[in-house]
């Protein structure tokens, strides 16, 4: 049977000297990564540890089309600070205009998922960090020309060795990219200071919605519960019709998966549109009506998922609430930019 890209890349990380064999609590003063209150400590691989040299590595890398076939597209290109680094487009745009498959998810309190890709098809950032690059419809690149590439620069091959002592390599590649995808932490939204305790955070129209949203008639907060707003589970939602994206059975081949994707976090969803695994849906109002619909009948439907009302004042009142979750000072903030 022919291997998909998906496949390639778990094969591809078994050849990584970079594979985390597990993570460790970062001591609080080697952080380098404000943690906002109500968070836990960030995970982090104990092979991979944040040092600040690592992190200008992998921001570096981040924005640098060279990592791609034609030297046209970064990581930065589908991944956009304005959008909580989500990509506006339905489905993002690779070398040679090719277009993928699903939509670029943000990469928001990345470091605290335990599993990456609408099908969780990575079970780490450093294995994450490879499918782009060799996806041919993304970077279409081979990790060892993306290597060979970057020993040309005497800027790379000096940060290489400040940043893992070695030259450059395909695992400090994928450990620097993650090392800054794990900085982007946010938790400072209205939402949040509301929380702490500054009552003027939100309006009546979000406090509503905000009820709504832990209450039992809308249900969000069963799936979007905790401190990032998501379960890292895989659920069907009842978006799935038969001859679509199977999603997780992708990855595990058990037809009980099929057209289950991972359940997203809400943070900063206000700007991350356009919404679901395909990019289909347009507005946050349109994801509403679809939960308000209880879904198109797929069998595997998730039996949290069901059909209930809303007046249009109190939809409203629920977008302005998931409107309030938008982090304002991490969309701004200088270490995410180029």
């Amino acid at each position: 049977m022919k291997l998909s890209w998906r496949y390639i890349v778990v094969l591809a990380a078994g050849l990584l000297a970079a594979s985390c064999s597990g993570t460790v609590d970062a001591p609080e003063e080697n952080l380098l990564v404000p943690i906002p209150q109500g968070f836990p400590r960030l995970p982090v691989p104990a092979d991979n540890q944040l040092t600040a040299d690592r992190i200008e590595l992998g921001r570096r890398l981040f924005f640098d089309r060279r990592l791609s076939s034609t030297n046209e597209v970064a990581c930065g290109n589908c991944h956009l600070q304005e959008h909580a680094f989500a990509d506006p487009l339905k489905t993002s745009i690779g070398v040679h205009g090719r277009t993928g498959t699903r939509n670029a998810p943000m990469l928001v309190n990345m470091a605290y998922n335990t599993s990456f890709f609408w099908d969780g098809g990575a079970p780490t950032l450093e294995q994450q960090a490879i499918a782009p690059i060799i996806n041919p419809l993304e970077m279409d690149m081979k990790l060892e020309d993306v290597v060979a590439r970057l020993k040309e620069d005497p800027v790379y091959v000096d940060l290489f060795k400040r940043a893992y002592d070695m030259e450059p390599k395909p695992e400090g590649v994928t450990k620097a990219i993650a090392s800054f995808v794990r900085t982007m932490v946010s938790g400072n939204s209205r939402y949040d200071r509301f929380e702490r305790g500054d009552a003027s955070a939100l309006n009546e129209s979000e406090i509503r919605g905000m009820n709504l949203f832990f209450g039992e008639r809308a249900e969000c907060f069963h799936c979007h519960i905790g401190f990032n707003f998501t379960n890292n589970k895989f659920q069907h939602n009842g978006f799935y019709l038969d001859g679509e994206d199977k999603g997780r059975f992708l990855v595990t081949e058990n037809p009980i998966d099929i057209g289950s994707f991972k359940v997203p976090s809400l943070r900063n969803v206000g700007v991350t549109a356009p919404y679901m695994h395909d990019g289909s849906l347009a507005t946050l109002e349109d994801v509403i009506d679809h939960y308000m619909s209880g879904g198109k009948g797929h069998p595997n439907t998730d039996p949290v998922i069901r059909a209930f009302e809303l007046t249009d004042d109190e939809k409203a009142d629920l977008v302005a609430f998931l409107r309030s979750l938008t982090d304002e000072e991490f969309l701004r903030n200088e270490k995410f930019r180029p």
